[in-house]
């Protein structure tokens, strides 16, 4: 199960619907913001990935 942190609590609720869910469905903890753009960038990765197949 996901959990975002208060402290971070606001910015990700920035993001688009799906994104969020994309991320919830990761099962990730998320403590700071670095923790939030990290998995942000695997996420981008992974499209790159999928764009190039």
């Amino acid at each position: 199960m996901s959990y975002v942190a208060p402290a971070i609590r606001e910015k990700f609720e920035t993001l688009s619907v799906d994104l969020k869910n994309n991320i919830l469905e990761r099962n990730v903890e998320l403590y700071t913001i670095h923790d939030l753009i990290d998995v942000l960038d695997r996420i981008v990765k992974e499209a790159e990935e999928e764009d190039k197949q």
